[in-house]
């Protein structure tokens, strides 16, 4: 079989030990039907909630191999990253294939669904979940034609950086109706300056995370437009953390929160032109 990091791999069909050291494909082999095949996964791997009765090896980027081993799984799922390279080699060596998968985009999500089915035995439910959430995709996504909010995802603050063009949270905003101010950026994520931001002057700036950072009380953001007028938008949720099933929902309550905030900047105006 074929993987993300450009080898082939021999691998047992089907697959009845998986250790998973991806969050996203912990997600995926749950949807299909497979999670009584995970024997392993990492400290973020949190959904669905039965994932967290599977006992945890560790990080998934350059892994515990003692601890992953000690499993005795039948195949490891690496994410494809030059970081995790040694650890596919050295289970090649110990005679435990592994399959290195990119996770990256909503596009990998029906692919991964169709190509996890195959190796667990699930083909029937893989190849399901595939075409349920590309439905789900195109039904949920913004018609074209509508005008994109102008949007700053505010990743982390200190120091301040954002997602670029390769972050699936570009291709949910594009979805839900906005524009990443910096998909003109390659990478998924990069340090920016807030001058950087000022100067691109967007309608909103988008956090996420469990807590919202405080900006408006911090000078050096009042040069953003945005931060002045209040124009922030917090979400939460680990269905913004990777591409999977649940990306579908994560466009819906984007394009809610979103237009609720364009509504609120309309009202604003008008009642200053009231005035």
């Amino acid at each position: 079989m074929a993987d993300d990091g450009g080898d082939t791999v021999r691998v047992g069909v089907p697959a009845r030990r998986i250790v998973s050291l991806v969050p996203a494909i912990t997600e995926m082999l749950f949807a299909i039907g497979a999670g009584d095949a995970v024997v392993g996964r990492t400290t973020w791997c949190d959904y669905p909630a039965a994932a967290l009765k599977v006992p945890s090896v560790g990080d998934g980027i350059d892994p515990n191999l003692e601890a992953v081993v000690a499993r005795r799984p039948d195949l490891v799922l690496l994410y494809s990253s030059g970081q995790n390279v040694a650890a596919h080699e050295r289970l090649a060596d110990l005679g435990v294939p592994s399959l290195r998968l990119t996770t990256d985009h909503l596009a990998d999500v029906p692919r991964l669904a169709r190509l996890l089915g195959r190796v667990t035995g699930h083909e029937l439910q893989g190849d399901s979940v595939a075409r349920a959430f590309e439905a789900a995709l195109a039904e949920t996504s913004a018609p074209p034609g509508v005008h994109p909010l102008s949007v700053f995802f505010l990743a982390w603050t200190q120091p301040a950086m954002t997602v670029g063009r390769g972050s699936f949270l570009t291709e949910l905003l594009a979805r839900a109706g906005a524009r990443n101010v910096f998909d003109d950026v390659a990478p998924s994520s990069a340090v920016v300056s807030i001058e950087a931001v000022a100067a691109r002057n967007p309608d909103l700036i988008l956090t996420l995370g469990a807590d919202a950072p405080s900006l408006e009380g911090r000078p050096e953001w009042s040069a953003v437009g945005a931060v002045r007028e209040g124009r922030l938008v917090h979400i939460e949720g680990t269905e913004f953390s990777w591409p999977g099933p649940r990306s579908p929902d994560a466009i819906r309550e984007l394009r809610s929160a979103l237009g609720n905030a364009r509504a609120a900047h309309a009202a604003t105006l008008s009642a200053e032109v009231g005035e």
